[in-house]
């Protein structure tokens, strides 16, 4: 099964960004993609006049609609990072959204303090099933709390995926990349599954994000690294078969 995760330029317009999306959902098919990650809040981006706009969720209906439309098209499993509206309160979401018509949603559970101020924070980890395997989802932050990263990943997991977006002014930005490279390869470790990390790329509400989205595997090598400007695509196979988890085993918000 081939996994890849897609770094993108995140912009202030879901229709932008849902090209985006179609677009690199497309070209990863072609490679043999199966299942693809986004970045975080890739589809809505983070801008407070967007996110507050008149009619906003039903245009993210819209779009949503547009991918599940590619996904069964294309038959490829899409991770998409955007910002949910639910009981009047905003969450940092991740989609997951199957070719079967299977859909999972994950909230972001430790937000940054900024987030803090405009999201809800979610309280249930996400583990899932596809084509034979077990796979984990988190969102940015949550890297750095080994045990969440656990229980997203249950025995014979084959990865976890990280949707990011590594905002920072441009000095931030910077001296964070080791630590930001570091985190997702010792999560791959501990759980012995690989890592997939998404991340943005370019500048988006006045900060800047440098890339490095990245691939490790059960050992901690890396399999593959982007660069820190470039939209790109990188992916990897991972072996074999792993047994399906027990109906209702599947862990969602």
């Amino acid at each position: 099964m081939r996994l890849g995760a897609a770094q993108m330029f995140i912009t202030n317009s879901v229709a932008t960004n849902t090209s985006t999306i179609l677009r690199t959902a497309e070209e990863a098919r072609l490679k043999g993609v199966d299942l693809l990650v986004f970045p975080e809040m890739c589809l809505t981006g983070y801008d407070k006049k967007t996110l507050g706009q008149p009619g906003i969720e039903e245009e993210l209906g819209r779009a949503l609609e547009l991918i599940g439309s590619q996904v069964e098209k294309l038959k490829i499993g899409l991770i998409i990072g955007r910002a949910e509206f639910k009981d009047r309160k905003m969450y940092n979401a991740a989609s997951v959204i199957l070719p079967d018509g299977v859909k999972y949603t994950y909230y972001k559970i430790h937000l940054t303090a900024a987030e803090e101020k405009f999201f809800t924070p979610g309280t249930q980890p996400l583990s899932f099933t596809y084509n034979g395997h077990r796979f984990g989802v988190i969102i940015c932050r949550d890297q750095n709390y080994p045990e969440l990263a656990r229980s997203s990943c249950p025995e014979g997991t084959s990865a976890l995926f990280i949707l990011s977006a590594h905002y920072y002014n441009p000095a931030e930005a910077r001296w964070k990349l080791t630590k930001n490279r570091a985190l997702p390869i010792a999560r791959a470790v501990e759980n012995h599954c690989y890592v997939l990390l998404a991340n943005a790329v370019g500048s988006h509400i006045g900060l800047i994000s440098l890339g490095n989205s990245l691939i490790a595997d059960p050992e901690g090598a890396l399999v593959a690294l982007a660069d820190e400007a470039s939209e790109t695509l990188i992916t990897c196979d991972i072996p074999g078969e792993h047994p399906q988890l027990a109906p209702g085993d599947e862990r969602a918000v």
